[in-house]
């Protein structure tokens, strides 16, 4: 055969073969391609921007204290003779308390009336006196110095046996000081003092305390920047103008509970405590069960009402390098992370939104967690009243 068929053949089948290879190419990326194909588009529940109104609760730590705390203390040296009440006695005005025992002031007030009976005495004798020479100086019998004497005389008894009752008066208190009684209506506090214990006016510790709790006092404070924010978040041209219009506040007790009664902020301190950089405000609560006692804790919650805001749920958000961040989603249904400026008090369970969002924004709710910036998803729009249940 001729060199030049030889090659024409050899030619023809090295073209067949890359035919060949060619066509399972174009087969297997055919086949690649719809294996490997783009994924569907997952969808997201999502939030659309709307204005709300809302209430914030700012709350500050507090401390409980009776509307009067009076130590009872003994004004005699003596005994304890008696105790009338137990610690925690729910007490009255002017019920008896303690007793002291001090006999000396029984035989005070003793001494002190036998005093006046012996000053009514010599009066009487000083008055039978000017009575007998009055009639003879009068006939000129005796001089008229004789009289003057013995009326100067019946003025000192008269001042005597006024003394000797004002001396009956003063052993009298004295004496009533040996029944103490309490000058308010309260709760009684411990009592340290035991029966037969000596107790005087100048003993450390007081025989009780008696706390009324008719209305109780919440203490709290608020550092420079809280401060500065409520003079600007409430309406009034004073400080004490903008407490008049405050609303009504609350009070979570320690077990996290909240206080039945509304309670009203009255007073404010009108100086910084340059220590702790924060000024004092105090609240009054209504007690009329006596729920609260003096020296507990708890907290003050004040309202702030907020008309036409954005609220965005917490868990639609997330935190990057102490910045807050959602995903918002455009008209082409991909997402991008957006910084949003926010509160730091929250309305329930959710942001105040003061920067980066605007009315209408598309949101997703949650899951944010497995999305990136340019993702394709479907935003299943959620209705506000499922997404807000929260707000008050």
């Amino acid at each position: 055969m001729p060199l030049f068929r030889k090659t024409s053949h050899l030619l023809l089948s090295i073209g067949a073969s890359l035919l060949i290879l060619s066509s399972c190419g174009n087969k297997q990326q055919q086949a690649g391609a719809a294996a490997g194909g783009p994924p569907p588009v997952q969808a997201y529940p999502a939030f659309k921007i709307e204005q709300q109104d809302a209430t914030l609760s700012n709350e500050y730590p507090a401390t409980l204290q009776g509307q009067q705390n009076i130590e009872i203390r003994p004004k005699i040296d003596g005994y304890i003779e008696k105790i009338y009440i137990d610690e925690g006695a729910v007490v009255k005005k002017g019920q008896l308390l303690f007793r002291i025992s001090a006999p000396q002031y029984q035989q005070s007030v003793n001494n002190a009336q036998a005093a006046i009976s012996s000053a009514e005495a010599d009066v009487s004798a000083a008055q039978l006196q000017v009575n007998k020479v009055k009639p003879l100086v009068e006939k000129d019998i005796i001089s008229h110095y004789d009289l003057e004497s013995a009326q100067y005389t019946l003025q000192a008894r008269r001042a005597a046996l006024a003394q000797a009752k004002a001396n009956l008066a003063t052993a009298r208190t004295n004496l009533g000081y040996t029944a103490i009684i309490s000058p308010v209506n309260g709760v009684a506090g411990n009592i340290p003092h035991k029966l037969g214990s000596l107790v005087s006016s100048t003993t450390t510790e007081p025989l009780t305390t008696i706390s009324n709790i008719g209305k109780v006092y919440a203490y709290f404070s608020m550092n420079e920047k809280q401060l500065l924010d409520f003079s600007r978040t409430f309406e009034g041209s004073t400080l004490a103008a903008k407490l008049n219009k405050l609303p009504a506040v609350s009070l979570i007790l320690s077990d996290g509970s909240n206080y039945p009664e509304k309670g009203k902020v009255e007073t404010v301190s009108g100086l910084i405590n340059t220590e702790t950089g924060s000024a004092s405000f105090r609240a009054t609560f209504p007690n009329p069960v006596g729920l609260i006692r003096s020296g507990g804790s708890a907290k003050v919650s004040i309202p702030q009402n907020l008309k036409s805001t954005i609220l965005v749920p917490q868990k639609s958000t997330y935190e990057l390098q102490g910045k807050r961040f959602v995903y918002v989603v455009d008209a082409a249904g991909k997402v991008k992370s957006t910084e949003i400026n926010v509160m730091s008090t929250t309305a329930g369970q959710n942001f105040v939104v003061t920067s980066g969002l605007k009315v209408g924004d598309t949101v997703i709710l949650e899951g944010t967690s497995t999305l990136q910036d340019g993702t394709q998803v479907k935003a299943e729009v959620q209705p506000a009243d499922k997404v807000y249940q929260d707000v008050k």
